[in-house]
C-alpha cells in the first residue's frame, strides 16, 4: 500500500484522499501538503484549526498548507475545526538520513561549504535524504541527482557566492562526436541555447527528486554584479536560482527563494513537476528576475505559492524559433491554483519566447495584487508557425490594484529586431513559417479593483488575428480619474498611453461578453477595430 501511494503521488497531481473539504495533495518523507476546497482565493473565508493525531498544531487562513516535522514511514491523522473532518496518510519511505555536518559542512556563513554539500549529495543512496540543518552555508552551484531528497531545514540558508568566478558554465549546445547534427542542450538564455552560469541549485537529467523544508535558498545577487548591465554577456549569461533541466518527477515544497541573479525557478524541458507552498521574493527593482518560468515542460502544478519579484511573477515559455525547429517541445498542461502574485510586471504571462507553442493553461483561485498587468500574453512575428497559444483559462481571480488586468500583444518589441518594420508594421504580412497564432483566452469570475489604463487591451496581427476572447462574470472598478496615470498596456512601437479605457481590441476574430460590469471607466463602450464577430450579453457601464 505504501508503494502504491508513493507511485500515485509521483504519477499525477490529483487527490490522494477522497473528495472532501480538505485534501492531501502531496506526501513527502517528512511533510504533507493539504489544500482546502470551497470558496476563497489563496485565503480561506475564515480561519481554521489544524490538529495532528489529536494534538493542536496551528491556526491558519491559507487554502494551502504544509504539515511538516513528520517522521518517514509513519501513518498520521489530520483533523480540522470547525467541522471535525479527518484525513489520514502515511509518509514516504526514507532509506538513510545524511547530515551535511558529517561531510565537513560548517554552516557558519564564512567557510566555503560547496565541496562538503556536494559530497553529501553524491554519497546519498536511493531514497535517502541530505539534511541541511540550521546555519548559513556559503556555496557555489550544487547538482542534485535522481531518487533523493534535499531537506533545507528551518533556520538553514544556502547562500550563493557573489563572485561569478565561483560558478561553472553550462554550455548551451554540445554536438555529438559522430554526428554534428545531434545536439545536447543543457543551458539557455531567453529562449535560445546559449552558455549560462550554472544555477545555485541544479537538477539535471534526473528523476524522483524532492526538495523541501522551511529553509531559504538565497542567490545573494545584490552582493555581486548580477543585477548590473543585465543585457551584457560576461563569460556566460546570468544563472537562475534553481533550474530543473531534462528531468521528470521533481517536487518542491515549503522553501523560501530570495535574491536570484536572474529568474528564480526555471523548469526546462521537464515533465511532471510539482511546486507547493513556496515563497519567492526578489526586490521590486531587481531587473529580469522572474519568479517562475516553466519552459517546454508538461504537467506542471504550482500550488499555494506567493511570488513577489522585479519582473513577471510567472512567465510560461517554449523557446525561440531555433528551439522550436530543432528541439521542439510544446509547453502544456500547466496548472496554477491558490497562489498570491504581487509586485511584478505581469502576474501570469505567456510569452514572449513561445515558438514551441503553449497549450492548456489553467489558472484559478488566485490573487493578483499590485502588478502592472494581470493576464499578459505577448508574442510577435518571427516566433513561428508552431507558436500556437490555445486553451488559456483564467477563473476565480481577484485582481487588486492591477493597472491593466488583461493584455494581449502580437507586436511585442523584444529581441534585437523587435523595432524592425517586419515586427512592427501593422499592415498585413505574408503568413509563412514565421507567423505565430493565439487561439484565444477565457477569463471567468474575476473581480478587478483599482483598474487604471484599461481592463482589456488586445492587438492581434492583421494576417493572424487573435482567435477568441471570452469574458464572463467580470466585475471591474476603476481608480478615480485624479489617481489614474496614463500608461501603455502593450509594448509595441507607437502605441498610445491609455487612461480609464475599458475594452480596446484590434484584429480579433471573436469577442464573447457575458455579465461584465464596468464601474468608473472614462468611456462607456468598447473600442473595437477589425473584430469579426461580437456576442454581448449583459455588458454594463456604471
Amino acid at each position: 500500500m505504501k508503494q502504491d501511494t508513493a507511485r500515485l503521488s509521483r504519477a499525477c497531481w490529483t487527490d490522494i484522499s477522497a473528495k472532501k473539504m480538505y485534501s492531501v495533495r502531496q506526501i513527502f518523507k517528512r511533510s504533507a501538503v493539504i489544500e482546502r476546497e470551497g470558496p476563497g482565493r489563496y485565503f480561506s473565508p475564515e480561519p481554521y484549526r489544524v490538529f495532528l493525531d489529536g494534538e493542536f498544531l496551528f491556526e491558519t487562513d491559507r487554502n494551502v498548507i504544509t504539515v511538516d516535522g513528520l517522521e518517514p514511514d509513519r501513518a498520521y491523522e489530520l483533523s480540522f475545526e470547525p467541522g471535525n473532518e479527518k484525513i489520514g496518510f502515511t509518509t514516504r519511505h526514507e532509506s538513510f538520513l545524511l547530515e551535511v555536518s558529517a561531510f565537513g559542512a560548517v554552516g557558519d556563513g564564512v567557510h566555503d561549504d560547496t565541496a562538503a554539500l556536494q559530497a553529501a549529495i553524491m554519497a546519498c543512496p536511493e531514497e535517502g535524504t541530505v539534511h541541511i540543518s540550521k546555519g548559513t552555508y556559503i556555496t557555489g552551484p550544487l547538482f542534485l541527482k535522481s531518487n533523493m531528497s534535499f531537506w533545507v531545514d528551518e533556520g538553514a540558508t544556502i547562500l550563493g557566492f557573489a563572485d561569478r568566478s565561483r560558478y561553472p558554465v553550462l554550455p548551451g549546445i554540445i554536438r555529438n562526436l559522430y554526428d554534428n547534427d545531434i545536439e545536447y542542450n543543457i543551458a539557455s538564455w531567453e529562449g535560445n541555447p546559449l552558455d549560462s552560469f550554472a544555477s545555485l541549485i541544479t537538477v539535471l537529467n534526473a528523476e524522483g527528486v524532492d526538495i523541501f523544508g522551511r529553509g531559504t535558498i538565497d542567490g545573494n545577487a545584490a552582493a555581486g554584479d548580477w543585477w548590473q548591465d543585465v543585457r551584457t554577456k560576461r563569460t556566460a549569461w546570468r544563472p537562475k536560482l534553481l533550474s530543473i533541466i531534462n528531468s521528470k518527477d521533481i517536487r518542491l515544497c515549503g522553501l523560501h527563494f530570495r535574491n536570484s541573479p536572474c529568474w528564480a525557478l526555471h523548469p526546462y524541458y521537464s515533465d511532471r513537476l510539482g511546486f507547493f507552498d513556496l515563497d519567492i521574493e526578489n526586490p521590486a527593482d531587481s531587473p529580469n528576475t522572474d519568479g517562475f518560468d516553466p519552459e517546454s515542460c508538461r504537467d506542471v502544478l504550482l500550488l499555494g505559492t506567493r511570488i513577489s519579484v522585479g519582473d513577471d511573477c510567472i512567465a510560461i515559455k517554449s523557446g525561440k524559433l531555433y528551439m522550436a525547429k530543432y528541439h521542439h517541445k510544446e509547453t502544456e498542461n500547466i496548472t496554477v491554483r491558490n497562489c498570491l502574485l504581487e509586485s511584478g510586471h505581469g502576474s501570469v504571462t505567456v510569452g514572449s519566447e513561445v515558438a514551441g507553442g503553449v497549450k492548456n493553461v489553467h489558472v484559478s483561485k488566485c490573487i493578483f495584487r499590485g502588478t502592472d498587468r494581470g493576464v499578459r500574453i505577448k508574442t510577435r512575428r518571427g516566433r513561428g508557425e508552431r507558436s500556437v497559444l490555445e486553451g488559456l483559462l483564467f477563473e476565480d481571480i481577484t485582481m487588486d490594484g492591477v493597472h491593466m488586468p488583461v493584455t494581449m500583444n502580437m507586436f511585442y518589441f523584444c529581441d534585437p529586431d523587435g523595432h524592425s518594420s517586419y515586427v512592427q508594421d501593422q499592415s498585413p504580412a505574408p503568413v509563412d513559417f514565421r507567423t505565430p497564432k493565439i487561439g484565444g483566452i477565457e477569463l471567468r469570475n474575476a473581480d478587478c479593483s483599482g483598474v487604471d489604463a484599461s481592463l482589456v487591451c488586445a492587438y492581434g496581427l492583421p494576417e493572424a488575428p487573435i482567435g477568441r476572447i471570452s469574458l464572463k462574470d467580470i466585475r471591474a472598478e476603476y481608480l478615480p480619474e485624479e489617481k489614474r496615470t496614463p500608461q501603455c498596456p502593450i509594448m509595441m512601437d507607437g502605441f498610445p498611453k491609455l487612461s480609464g479605457r475599458s475594452l480596446v481590441l484590434k484584429n480579433v476574430k471573436e469577442l464573447d461578453i457575458e455579465n461584465v460590469s464596468i464601474k468608473g471607466s472614462a468611456d462607456t463602450a468598447p473600442d473595437l477595430t477589425a473584430v469579426d464577430k461580437i456576442s454581448t450579453t449583459g455588458l454594463e457601464y456604471n
